[in-house]
């Protein structure tokens, strides 16, 4: 991996003007490692790849203790990884070990430094425009370079689950789904698009809406009949009407077949997601109705 302006190697002889002396312009990251550490070799392409995204606010110099064991001894290194944060030229945070990358960009933010989007998150991005547009073999095709960057991504995998719903192929979307593991079934990311196969499925009972719409104005007590067509609905991405349908049986009857419509609208909402405006009204709503 080519090093960018902002990373580079350094040493004893060199370590007043490439962390001290330079940490007076801005923050430099000091990461003590040496060839032979497994956890060095975890943690330094996520602080190489953090540095870069923050387009020279921090700079990165790496050190190898086996060949500067003196200054290792001198800022007191006794394991490594051991990672040093110089502001002003002082130090001023640290932290030893391998840290997952969330709290590498809690560690380099906490240094006033703002980090820009990573190449996934871009991609994700791409992505998640290209499908509000209906733009479906964009955003599938951006989720396929997501997972070339990441292979197992679970945030582009259910990108791709995802958008085969939306084309209406159920089929490939549940065979993708069903080849996961469990761990990656369960992942928090791939929530939505569990809920959304959920409603795929039960939609799938039947894909006639005005036969459905029939059924109700035959018999508009029946609340069988009502939610049978609020699982058309969703199935056909109507989940305004759907939601409104869930909220009237709700209302009618709360424990109608053992609460079955408030579990369709939370089903619903992870689909949607916490900030769709369908989840955030019928969320109000619902609340209103129960708290009444």
């Amino acid at each position: 991996m080519t090093q960018s302006e902002w990373i580079k190697d350094s040493d004893t002889a060199r370590f007043g003007d490439d962390v001290v002396n330079a940490s007076l312009e801005v923050p430099v990251i000091v990461d003590f490692w040496a060839p032979w550490c497994g956890p060095c070799k975890d943690l330094g392409p996520i602080l190489e790849k953090n540095v870069d995204a923050a387009n020279g606010a921090v700079k990165l110099v790496k050190i190898n203790v086996d060949e500067n064991q003196q200054l290792a001894a001198q800022l007191r290194v006794q394991s490594i990884p051991a990672v040093f944060a110089f502001k002003g030229g002082q130090p001023v945070d640290g932290f030893m070990g391998a840290l997952p990358e969330s709290q590498v960009n809690t560690f380099i933010e906490n240094l006033g430094v703002a980090i820009g989007p990573t190449p996934l998150e871009e991609l994700f991005s791409t992505a998640v425009i290209a499908m509000e547009q209906g733009d479906l073999v964009t955003a599938e095709s951006v989720y396929r370079k997501a997972l070339d960057l990441e292979p197992g991504n679970v945030e582009a995998l259910a990108g791709l689950i995802i958008c085969r719903l939306k084309a209406d192929d159920t089929q490939t979307a549940q065979e993708l789904f069903d080849s996961l593991t469990p761990e990656y079934q369960n992942d928090p990311a791939m929530a939505g698009a569990k809920a959304a196969l959920t409603l795929a499925g039960d939609a799938g009972k039947s894909d006639d809406v005005e036969a459905a719409r029939a059924a109700v104005a035959a018999n508009p007590d029946d609340l069988q009949a009502k939610f049978d067509l609020a699982n058309v609905l969703l199935g056909v991405g109507q989940n305004d009407e759907g939601a409104e349908i869930l909220l009237a049986i709700i209302k009618a009857d709360r424990s109608w077949e053992d609460d079955a419509a408030r579990k369709k609208l939370l089903t619903l909402f992870d689909a949607l997601g916490p900030t769709h405006e369908t989840t955030v009204s019928a969320r109000k709503a619902l609340s209103s109705i129960l708290f009444s």
